[in-house]
């Protein structure tokens, strides 16, 4: 049940009992109070504690997506975040997170990182499907790590809660996974018409012939969590995959003060970028 629904049950349910309340005695609507007040408390601690377990789970699949350089980095150079899909033998990032060509004449290899902090493992990733449009890869993997459950290819409509987990600036503070929440703050185009002639781009005008609908989040995506899994809260089930990237260059450009707002890719789309490799 979405975090609404059990505030107007709640509510409900309080006001039913206060009117029961002006039918009995002093002593009983205290004993009455007390009880109603120890059943809320532990709905809502159980409710916490449900989170807590999603953001548990969700963060065991979720992984960051480095380039690995042994001749030129001492570490692997964390680029974004990516999570884990399908049977456990593929991730998906943004394109963007994997765009860089690898360079011949080193041994450069884009391998996923799993775990925190120094206790990592480090996989190595060939990119296998992406999808430009939508600015997603799916990346194959050498060994096999525990998946997330995919949504329902349905949009969800604005006011649904959501949280994401990745690795915000991860190149810098490491690996440390962080999870923030919010919810959906509105269904909007990934593209918008420029002011002035002077505000297009090629990118600008292929996607306004053909304009997707992406989300728009009341929550604050950094760099770093680009390919972070957006899921729901009581589920962990994936509804779509952080974007900062396609819209910057598609929709916020054309603001002359970018807005920063966070914006997702809608799950459909990770469910067709995986079914065009494995059926």
């Amino acid at each position: 049940m979405k975090n609404s629904s059990r505030k107007r049950c709640t509510v409900y349910n309080v006001l039913v009992l206060a009117r029961f309340f002006e039918k009995v005695g002093s002593l009983n609507k205290l004993t009455l109070f007390c009880t109603i007040f120890l059943l809320t408390t532990s709905t809502h601690l159980r409710a916490e504690q449900g989170f807590i377990d999603v953001v548990e789970n969700v963060t065991q699949s979720t992984v960051a997506i480095a380039l690995d350089a042994p001749y030129k980095h001492a570490s692997p150079r964390v680029l974004g975040t990516g999570f884990i899909v399908d049977d456990g033998s593929y991730a998906i990032t943004n394109y963007h997170v994997v765009s860089e060509t690898l360079d011949p004449k080193y041994v450069e290899n884009y391998v996923v990182l799993s775990g925190e902090g120094t206790v990592v493992k480090k996989i190595k990733a060939e990119i296998v499907k992406i999808d430009l449009k939508h600015d997603l890869a799916l990346l194959k993997l050498d060994s096999l790590l525990a998946p997330l459950t995919l949504s329902s290819e349905g949009m969800l409509r604005p006011g649904s809660d959501i949280a994401f987990t990745g690795f915000p600036i991860g190149a810098i503070l490491g690996i440390y996974p962080a999870t923030h929440r919010g919810y959906i703050s509105a269904i909007t185009p990934d593209a918008i018409p420029a002011m002035n002639s002077q505000q297009l781009n090629l990118n600008m005008m292929k996607r306004l012939d053909n304009v997707s609908l992406i989300y728009q989040l009341d929550a604050t995506a950094y760099p770093g969590n680009s390919g972070s899994p957006i899921y729901d809260p009581t589920s962990g089930e994936v509804v779509g995959v952080i974007n900062k990237v396609l819209v910057k260059d598609t929709k916020e450009s054309a603001l002359s003060s970018p807005t920063g707002i966070s914006y997702a890719i809608p799950v459909k789309h990770v469910h067709k970028l995986i079914s065009d490799v494995t059926n």
